[in-house]
C-alpha cells in the first residue's frame, strides 16, 4: 500500500466535504480542486491548490475545460511500479496525485426539473469528472477513487489507521463503485436525449437503476429481492415516503404499484383494493370514506390484508372507517392530522405518501425472460366510452353509459381473462384471470357479496362466442362493455339483441398477463 500525499478534489455534492478534507488536511494531504469546490475548503480555511495554479494552465470555455490535461491524468494513471512510467513523469514534470474525490454535475436532478431547458440539461453533462473518475478507478492499485460522500467516513477511519494508506480491497470496493456510478450517469444521459428526441424504442437500451434497498426477501421466503430506482424523473413508488408502519416488502410493492396504477384512472375521489396484484374492491365518490365503503363492498372478506391506494388525500372520517378493517399497505397523495392520529392505533399499517400524483410515467414497462427482456410502453390508452355508439339495436341509457366507463377503466388493471360487473360508481364483482372468459363470468358474478342484476359488464378482450354473453344475460346484465375483434362478433352482437342487451365495442383491448 502506498501513502496518500495528494488528492484532487472537484465535487458538486459538497455534502461533508469540508469535513472530510479537514481531515485529509489535518494528516498532511496537499489538496488541489476546482472553482467553487475550492471556494468552499478555502473559507473554511483549508488551503487547496487551484487546478489552473497545478496545471499551469486556466480553465476555460466557460468551466468545460480545466481537469482534461496530462499533469492530472498522468499523475492518475502512472503506475507507481513502472520504472517507465515514473521516468515519463519526472520527465514531463508530472506529479502523482494519490486520491481523486469528485462526484458529478447533477444531470439527474436537473433534468427531473418540468422546466428545464434542453441547452441547461446539455450544460449539466460533466465531462471532466467522469474522466478523473475513470482514469482514477483504473488505476486503483496506486489511486483511490471516491464518489460517494457515506463513504467519507470509513475511508477517513482507515486513513488514520494506516498511516494516511488504503487497504487494495477498499481500492477496489471504490474503484467498482465508480464504474457502476458512471455507467449509470451516462445512461440517465441517454435515456434523457431518448426521451427529448422521441425514440420509443432504441437500439440499446441501458437502465439507470439505483439500489434504493434491500427488501427482507422476494415473492416467497426463500428468495432474495432489492428494490431499485430508475432515476428518469417520473411518477415514482420508491420516492413515496413511508410515515408509518413496517418496511415495505416485495409483494408490498407490487400491490402498491397496482392499486396507485388503478386509483389514477379516475378523477373523482377513488379507492382502489388490491390483492395479489388483483383488484377486489375499486369505487369512486365524493370523499375518500365513501369511496373506501363502496370499494369494501365488492369483496371484504379479499379486502381483508388487501392495499389500498386513493388519488386524494385521507382524512380522519375515511381512516376512522379503514381501521375497522386488517390492511397492509395504504398509499395516497397525503394523509391529514385525524388520519395520522386515528392509523397510529394500528402502527404496523404502511403509510406510503406520494404528493405529486400527476407527474408522467417515463420509461417502459418490462417483464423479464430467460435470457432476455420484453419492453412495451405504458399503457395508457383512454376511450372516449360516451363518445361510443352501440353496435346493438338498443343504445346504453344514461346511467349504463357512466357505468360502463368506470368498468372499462377498473377491466384494464384485472389480470386476463376478465369480467368486471359494476355500477356506474363501484364494482359489484369481479371474474380473475382465467383460462376461459366464461368461468371469469361466471367467478365474477358468482364471488359478487350482492347480485350482480342491473350491473353492467366489461370484458378485457373479445368475446369469441356467444356463450359469455349469454353468461352475462343470466346474471342480469343490462349492458356490455368489450374491444370486439372476434371472428364472431356478428353472432355476440346478435346474442346481445336477443337478451335486449346494449354493447358497445371499445376496438381497444386491455390484456394483462
Amino acid at each position: 500500500m502506498a501513502r496518500i500525499k495528494r488528492a484532487l478534489i472537484s465535487v458538486s455534492d459538497k455534502r461533508g466535504i469540508v469535513e472530510f478534507a479537514g481531515a485529509l488536511n489535518s494528516m498532511g494531504v496537499e489538496i488541489i480542486s476546482t472553482g467553487g469546490t475550492r471556494k468552499t475548503l478555502m473559507e473554511a480555511g483549508i488551503p487547496a491548490i487551484e487546478i489552473g495554479e497545478y496545471t499551469g494552465f486556466p480553465e476555460m470555455l466557460e468551466g468545460r475545460l480545466k481537469t482534461l490535461h496530462p499533469k492530472v491524468h498522468g499523475g492518475l494513471l502512472a503506475k507507481r511500479d513502472n520504472p517507465e512510467h515514473m521516468e515519463t513523469l519526472k520527465k514531463h514534470g508530472i506529479g502523482l496525485i494519490d486520491m481523486v474525490v469528485v462526484n458529478l454535475y447533477p444531470f439527474e436532478t436537473v433534468t427531473a426539473k418540468p422546466d428545464v431547458t434542453f441547452d441547461e440539461a446539455i450544460e449539466n453533462i460533466d465531462i471532466g469528472g467522469p474522466t478523473m473518475l475513470r482514469s482514477a478507478a483504473k488505476n486503483f492499485r496506486d489511486v483511490a477513487v471516491i464518489v460517494d460522500p457515506d463513504d467519507y467516513n470509513s475511508i477517513i477511519d482507515e486513513l488514520k489507521k494506516n498511516n494516511t494508506e488504503l487497504s487494495y480491497e477498499t481500492r477496489l470496493k471504490l474503484a467498482k463503485k465508480v464504474f457502476a456510478h458512471t455507467a449509470r450517469y451516462d445512461a440517465i444521459i441517454s435515456g434523457y436525449l431518448e426521451r427529448v428526441t422521441g425514440e420509443t424504442f432504441p437500439p440499446s437500451i441501458i437502465m439507470p437503476l439505483k439500489r434504493a434497498a434491500t427488501l427482507r426477501y422476494g415473492e416467497n421466503p426463500h428468495q432474495k429481492a432489492c428494490l431499485y430506482s430508475d432515476g428518469l424523473g417520473g411518477l415514482s413508488l420508491v420516492d413515496a415516503e413511508i410515515i408509518q408502519g413496517k418496511e415495505m416488502s416485495f409483494n408490498n410493492y407490487l400491490d402498491a404499484h397496482a392499486a396507485l396504477m388503478l386509483a389514477l384512472e379516475f378523477d373523482r375521489p377513488a379507492c382502489a383494493i388490491i390483492k395479489h396484484n388483483n383488484p377486489c374492491g375499486v369505487a369512486i365518490s365524493d370523499n375518500p370514506k365513501e369511496a373506501y365503503q363502496k370499494a369494501c363492498r365488492t369483496d371484504p372478506v379479499s379486502a381483508f390484508g388487501g392495499v389500498l391506494a386513493f388519488n386524494v388525500p385521507v382524512d380522519g372520517p375515511a381512516a376512522e372507517e379503514i381501521i375497522k378493517l386488517f390492511v397492509e399497505v395504504i398509499i395516497a397523495p397525503d394523509f391529514d392530522r385525524k388520519a395520522r392520529e386515528m392509523f397510529s392505533q394500528k402502527p404496523n399499517i404502511r403509510l406510503l405518501r406520494l404528493p405529486d400524483l400527476k407527474k408522467p410515467l417515463r420509461g417502459w414497462e418490462m417483464k423479464r425472460i430467460a435470457g432476455g427482456m420484453l419492453i412495451q410502453d405504458w399503457d395508457t390508452m383512454k376511450v372516449d366510452v360516451k363518445g361510443l355508439k352501440a353496435v346493438t339495436r338498443r343504445q346504453p341509457t344514461p346511467e349504463e353509459y357512466e357505468a360502463l366507463e368506470f368498468a372499462w377503466r377498473v377491466v384494464k388493471h384485472v389480470k386476463s381473462n376478465s369480467i368486471v360487473y359494476a355500477l356506474k360508481d363501484r364494482t359489484v364483482g369481479i371474474g380473475i384471470g382465467q383460462t376461459s372468459r366464461v368461468y371469469s363470468a361466471r367467478i365474477g358474478a358468482m364471488l359478487a357479496q350482492e347480485s350482480v342484476k342491473g350491473c353492467v359488464a366489461a370484458s378485457d378482450g373479445f368475446f369469441p362466442f356467444r356463450d359469455g354473453v349469454d353468461v352475462l344475460h343470466e346474471a342480469g346484465v343490462t349492458a356490455v362493455i368489450q374491444p370486439g375483434g372476434s371472428l364472431k362478433d356478428e353472432e355476440v352482437i346478435k346474442a346481445a339483441d336477443e337478451h335486449g342487451m346494449a354493447m358497445l365495442i371499445t376496438g381497444v383491448r386491455h390484456f394483462r398477463h
